[in-house]
């Protein structure tokens, strides 16, 4: 093993950055490989390009002819750029992405064949999803689901291939993806929505969820990576003892990019924009090869496509250059993780950013009211918003000293802060002319001017106002935006439908104006909410300690985490805003929670194997050298060799030491596991795997990187933190 290592490290420092050539503008070859509106416009017929301009601005579904006219063209339009096969691409419940590839060729009889594509093909496929997780919802051995065509997120050409974006439904059409219940989140917010806007502009007809990611990632050269069975498996290291330099010095956040990683970054840019992914910003992170590429925000379900898209592309891109990338929240102890940080905001069909302030009172008045909202959602549901980001892997993340804790709560900035607190002051009832004035002038009206240097944000806070936009910071970089994205547009919808119901009634019933029973509803709002709110530090106790007393949730697990999925609260919301059924629920609850025991048991076997088959016969090995030593020691020296060997007694005393505890651990931790093994009730093996057989992992990783520190390096076998971090 030790061999691999040197190899490894040998092959890493003497890789060569691989040449990259962009001689093209990126004006140029954006969206080239993209079956958009423009290329709609060059091969569709008017009435095609209408209907499926129809159903992605207005929802409408496409008749069978017009589908097969769009699949005619699209596939002219492939097999022009060299195209050979088409896959309906669509997003499990495994958290990747699937496809399945058929050919455009056809036989025809008599030794004759032809490139064939209707629009039966375009609009429905049955893949085998016999073994893609359904949470009960069909047997095993019934193998149908069906991929149902997704208009609003455009096909795209990646290498001869032509992907349709899809939905994935089951035989009696319950959703088995991410995408399904996105699109129905979508739907309600934009009804909610449009139905508030109509309160200030009664020409809205649409509300777009938009959303702009942050994907942090991990370079390491692929030998290294490879010669660490723990990152091979689980996708980080379970064992490793910190180098003596990490990230202390802050020398590599926003540092100049290293060639090799920098020519990676370009190649992949130069991907994502033949696809359409609009990639604008790069940068160093804050630990050693940590990185961050971020596009311009986008419709939230074609910037979750390209999210799921990208992920994709990075590691086939990272292959070409020698490289590894680590998705994974936190692939090193020590050193920061990585998220992926939703920046979300809503915008009307006039290009009206709901979250952003305006320039008038009354503009002012729909930015509160959709500002407020959006925090007494936040506030009503913190619980289920911390279950849409929980994973195995994100729980090391969440709490860490560079991510937001588990606790949700919201940063609006002191100046916002102080508009609350004015609006919160409205009078019972109608206001007078004087208040209305007050109000509008004084407090709505000076908004811009108040957060011209209020866009600060803290970094401590999961949930943050960044002046147009709310940033949910605490979402992992290994996961499917599609989840919070689908559980905040919920809320947020469930809250603005809630919210127009009690305005409604005050002007009815209470013969309020319009303005008036709007500040009324969001004074009582803010009183409300006023618990979720917080401006300074997340991390440590004394924070824990105020949440508590502000009934705020701290679940810190993920099974802990995940039973807000399913209370009968959750189950009422979706089901009421037309997003997921109970049974819906209550399978991806299922997935979701036996996804966290397997993956927790994955790496306990890892670390198991590893501490057994090569860090124990590594120390053993090293503790035979030291006895020989010792022995030829006291042939030298005899009666008085211990004067001359008192180290090397001691350490092969401390050896001893750490491969009886580690011998000890791993048994226990394997005899824990068989334990778990046999209880048949998902919930409660999660949580036996959580709280008996994961808190194994650090007390066996404590004596094998105590060991790693005392062995000859010469013979250690896992190549070391100071390799993986710094070899660029």
């Amino acid at each position: 093993m030790s061999i691999l290592r040197f190899k490894a490290v040998q092959l890493a420092q003497n890789r060569k950055p691989v040449e990259v050539i962009e001689d093209k503008r990126r004006s140029e070859i954006f969206a080239a490989n993209v079956f958009n509106e423009q290329a709609m416009r060059q091969y569709l017929t008017n009435d095609a390009f209408k209907g499926v301009m129809n159903a992605i601005k207005l929802g409408k579904k496409i008749d069978r002819n017009i589908a097969n006219q769009v699949a005619s063209s699209m596939k002219d339009w492939a097999l022009s750029k060299g195209v050979t096969h088409y896959t309906h691409w669509f997003q499990p419940l495994t958290g990747a992405t699937a496809e399945k590839h058929d050919a455009f060729f056809e036989t025809i009889g008599n030794g004759m064949s032809i490139e064939k594509f209707g629009g039966s093909e375009l609009v429905q496929q049955e893949p085998d999803a016999s073994s893609f997780p359904n949470g009960g919802i069909r047997n095993t051995f019934e193998a149908r689901g069906y991929t149902a065509w997704d208009p609003t997120s455009p096909a795209y050409i990646y290498g001869t291939t032509l992907c349709i974006p899809t939905i994935f439904i089951s035989y009696t059409g319950e959703a088995l993806d991410y995408k399904t219940p996105l699109l129905r989140a979508l739907n309600a917010v934009d009804k909610a929505a449009t139905a508030v806007c109509k309160y200030f502009d009664k020409n809205v007809k649409k509300v777009t969820s938009s959303l702009g990611w942050e994907q942090e990632y991990f370079l390491i050269d692929k030998a290294l990576a490879g010669s660490r069975p723990d990152i091979i498996l689980t996708g980080r290291t379970l064992l490793g003892h910190s180098p003596a330099k990490g990230q202390q010095l802050d020398d590599h956040y926003f540092g100049a990019i290293p060639t090799r990683a920098f020519n990676f970054i370009r190649d992949l840019e130069t991907e994502c924009m033949y696809l359409g992914i609009p990639v604008k910003t790069r940068h160093n992170e804050v630990a050693p090869n940590q990185f961050e590429l971020a596009p311009i925000y986008e419709e939230a379900n074609l910037a979750v496509d390209h999210n799921s898209l990208l992920m994709d592309i990075m590691g086939r891109v990272a292959s070409r250059h020698n490289f590894k990338v680590l998705l994974h929240e936190k692939p090193f102890a020590g050193v920061n993780g990585s998220g992926k940080h939703n920046n979300w905001s809503l915008s009307n069909d006039a290009g009206v950013n709901l979250l952003a302030p305006g320039q008038t009172p009354m503009s002012n008045l729909q930015f509160l009211t959709f500002f407020i909202n959006t925090i007494k959602a936040v506030y009503d549901n913190e619980e289920l918003l911390r279950a849409s980001i929980a994973s195995a892997s994100n729980d090391h993340r969440l709490g860490a000293n560079e991510a937001p804790p588990a606790i949700m709560s919201i940063f609006i900035g002191q100046q916002l802060t102080k508009v609350l607190e004015e609006l919160e002051g409205v009078t019972t009832g109608k206001l007078s002319p004087e208040e209305k004035t007050d109000l509008k002038l004084n407090v709505v009206g000076k908004i811009p001017d108040v957060l011209l240097d209020n866009t600060d944000r803290n970094r401590t806070s999961p949930f943050a106002f960044t002046g147009n936009k709310f940033e949910f910071r605490a979402v992992g970089s290994l996961a499917n935006s599609a989840n919070p994205m689908t559980v905040l547009n919920t809320i947020v919808a469930k809250q603005l439908k809630s919210f127009k119901v009690e305005v409604d009634k005050l002007i009815d019933d209470k013969g309020l104006k319009k303005d008036e029973a709007i500040f009324n509803v969001l004074r009582e709002y803010i009183k409300s909410f006023k618990n979720i709110l917080f401006e300074g530090n997340g991390y440590g106790k004394a924070w824990e300690k105020e949440a508590k007393k502000r009934g705020l949730s701290n679940n810190k697990t993920t099974p802990e985490a995940l039973k807000a999925k399913i209370s009968k609260k959750t189950i009422d919301l979706f089901e009421e805003m037309n997003v997921m059924s109970k049974v819906e629920i209550e399978a991806r609850h299922e997935i979701e929670i036996e996804d966290y025991t397997l993956r927790i048991q994955i790496e306990s076997r890892v670390i198991g194997d590893i501490a057994g088959n090569h860090i124990i016969p590594t120390a053993v090995r090293y503790q035979n050298m030291l006895i020989k030593n010792v022995s030829g020691l006291k042939e030298i020296f005899g009666a008085d060799f211990e004067k001359y060997a008192s180290e090397q007694i001691l350490l092969i005393k401390k050896i001893s030491s750490h491969i009886e505890v580690i011998h000890a651990k791993v048994d226990a931790m394997i005899a824990a596991r068989k334990k778990a093994n046999v209880i048949t009730d998902p919930v409660k093996k999660a949580h036996e795997y959580c709280k008996t057989i994961k808190p194994f992992f650090e007390e066996i990783r404590y004596h094998c990187d105590k060991l790693e520190i005392m062995v000859d390096d010469e013979i250690w076998p896992l190549t070391k933190y100071r390799e993986l971090l710094f070899i660029r």
